[in-house]
């Protein structure tokens, strides 16, 4: 038990030091609404906005008197009637911060849940592909190879520490939201899955273990 409180002090010490607030432009575009209205959500055809979703994000701090208004406004745009998602990265709103929402389909009532400088600590072998789109690149869909499990960690917002296991399609949209704040792109990760050897582990199903990269 000691051990277990002292490893969670140690990353929230470590994640406070790391994490920064809004800067100005970042607070000026989430105080551009009031907290009911949604965000733009940019896209990959604009080079402006291409350039934000292929930039690194880093840690928010989870103390920043703006974050609930970001989170709501995030979920708001997520959610949008025209084109409802089931995760949304805070990159996407055009804000470089370790921030996202995704949907629980492993949980009762599929809910929505925010995760606050979140972490992918472990990832299986085990690979699921699966169809993908994006709510920053229209009109496109396809294939991804994803780890089936995975475990990670993030604080909720009410800047509590969790550690836990997701696996299937949950664990899918995490990575998904998850490569935005590493600027990685679902159509990134197709390109370097064209050299990826991998072995089905279901004859009719969807699950894979990669072999090895294949030769140029």
């Amino acid at each position: 038990m000691k051990n277990t409180t002292l490893k969670l002090l140690f990353l929230f010490v470590a994640t406070q030091l790391s994490a920064q607030k809004f800067n100005k432009e970042e607070a000026r575009l989430i105080q551009s609404g009031d907290a009911n209205s949604m965000m733009k959500v940019i896209q990959i055809t604009d080079p402006n906005e291409l350039k934000i979703l292929k930039s690194v994000s880093t840690d928010i701090d989870l103390k920043d008197k703006l974050l609930p208004v970001l989170a709501q406004r995030m979920f708001l745009s997520m959610r949008d009637p025209a084109n409802p998602g089931i995760g949304i990265a805070a990159p996407q709103i055009g804000i470089n911060k370790n921030i996202f929402w995704v949907q629980r389909f492993d949980k009762k009532d599929e809910p929505f849940e925010l995760y606050l400088n979140p972490k992918i600590i472990w990832r299986s072998q085990l690979l699921r592909k699966g169809m993908e789109g994006c709510l920053s690149i229209p009109d496109f869909s396809s294939e991804v190879l994803r780890n089936y499990t995975i475990k990670i960690s993030y604080y909720d917002k009410e800047a509590q520490f969790h550690e836990e296991m997701i696996e299937g399609f949950t664990a899918v949209v995490f990575q998904h939201e998850y490569d935005h704040l590493k600027g990685i792109l679902f159509t990134d990760r197709l390109k370097e899955q064209e050299n990826l050897e991998v072995s089905k582990v279901q004859v009719d199903g969807n699950l894979f273990i990669a072999e090895k990269l294949r030769r140029q």
